[in-house]
């Protein structure tokens, strides 16, 4: 078993950064180079300016080339709670949005020519108890009547051709879904930003941000640039001269393991829908077959905000049981990759975008980021152009976590607490 992302294994490594210093006065630096950074480059290069790429270790290192591979529309919370706390019209702009993410990414596999297996999968919800299913069924019915009709709820019965599995008690179909390479989309997202005249600087965090009269200093352990605005793409792995950010932004692990490619035959025995799949319970799994057949499984497994060699291999261990459950036939499968990574995570669950402390941002996605960041990096880049605004989260109140300052010390209290909700919901 390798301790390393199975997406950055399998994809090519970005051959386009920029050798020599971090110099020169740019019209937007954009600060990381996964998903949201890149797709801003991507934008904002197209349409004429000059852009530098700032990321402190190699793009697509962070939450971009280590999640479970997932483009799922649909929100994190259930559509009803979301009317409640964002309003009505807000939660159906932010469940549109996820919809239209899929869109963009599929526009620019097309348009970039990306070779990443993008295909629209279909995501199941999945109930892991009987009493789950009456929430699932309460979710869908307002969702599949205001605002997604290419949804379907799903008995037992029926996931016998979906899954195979026992494990659970019905689903909720989201047709919209899909899933890729993500390591893939990553660089080819780096090649089409870089082949559009996007500088991209690998190695270069960003140690100091100075405003000045005629912008912004950002300062590297490579050198120093100047640009007229700065965006801010970072997420859980925001560091450095940002702490508006941090103490909004709680970063908490996910991990993920990849079995040995499967047989034809097991694959179809285990997955015989071959959806994306996530499953109810507060402290859940999420899982699906990559491109060459390996069942891969992800879950919160601990509540850390560590994601190490040390850390990922007790959180293959807890992944290994989970998967166990789930297919006990595939108990005792070999294990090829175990990864983990870090999911910036708001108060409320929700995403945030815009501009605050002098820099344009978007982050926040609360563990359903794979496809909205794409999307909110197109979105600013609009916006940084002074084109229509079409953040569904314009104008949205972000307070700080209370007590965090970067260092989410209370994370195994949140733990114990949501382990205690699956034992008795």
């Amino acid at each position: 078993m390798q301790l390393k992302s199975y997406w950055h294994e399998t994809a090519p490594r970005f051959s386009g950064g920029a050798r020599g210093p971090v110099e020169g006065r740019y019209d937007v630096a954009v600060i990381g180079g996964g998903f949201t950074g890149l797709s801003a480059a991507r934008s904002l290069a197209k349409a004429g300016l000059s852009v530098a790429v700032l990321e402190e270790r190699h793009v697509g290192y962070g939450g971009s080339g280590r999640n479970g591979g997932h483009l799922n529309n649909g929100l994190a919370h259930s559509y009803p709670a979301a009317k409640d706390e964002l309003g009505a019209d807000r939660a159906k702009a932010l469940y549109r949005a996820f919809d239209d993410a899929i869109d963009t990414i599929e526009r620019i596999v097309a348009e970039e020519k990306i070779d990443c297996s993008f295909r629209r999968a279909g995501k199941l919800k999945l109930a892991s108890k009987p009493e789950h299913l009456s929430a699932i069924a309460k979710n869908f019915e307002a969702v599949h009547n205001e605002v997604d009709p290419e949804t379907a709820l799903l008995s037992k019965d029926d996931l016998r051709g979906e899954i195979g599995s026992d494990a659970f008690h019905g689903a909720m179909l989201f047709k919209k879904s899909a899933m890729m390479h993500m390591g893939r989309f990553v660089h080819g997202l780096a090649e089409a930003a870089h082949r559009h005249g996007a500088m991209i600087f690998e190695e270069a965090p960003v140690r100091d941000h100075t405003k000045t009269a005629s912008g912004h200093l950002l300062t590297t352990p490579r050198g120093t640039l100047a640009a007229d605005r700065v965006f801010l793409a970072t997420g859980a792995y925001t560091s450095g001269p940002f702490g508006y950010f941090r103490r909004r932004v709680i970063p908490v692990g996910s991990f993920v393991i990849a079995t040995r490619p499967l047989s034809p035959g097991e694959a179809e025995a285990v997955m015989p829908g071959n959806r994306t799949c996530v499953t109810s319970r507060n402290i859940g799994n999420y899982f699906r077959l990559s491109p060459d057949n390996r069942l891969i499984f992800g879950g919160r497994a601990r509540f850390s905000a560590v994601s190490d060699a040390t850390s990922d291999e007790k959180s293959g261990r807890i992944l290994r049981e989970n998967l166990a459950e789930v297919f006990p036939d595939f108990a005792d499968i070999d294990i090829d990759y175990c990864w983990g990574g870090l999911v910036g995570m708001t108060k409320d669950r929700f995403p945030r975008a815009g501009e605050a402390d002098g820099v344009y941002y978007a982050m926040g996605y609360s563990g359903h980021g794979a496809q909205l960041s794409t999307h909110l990096g197109a979105i600013m880049a609009d916006v940084i152009l002074g084109r229509d605004d079409r953040n569904p989260m314009k104008g949205v109140d972000w307070q700080a976590v209370p007590g965090h300052f970067g260092k989410p010390w209370f994370l195994p209290l949140v733990g114990l607490y949501y382990r205690a909700l699956d034992r008795i919901q």
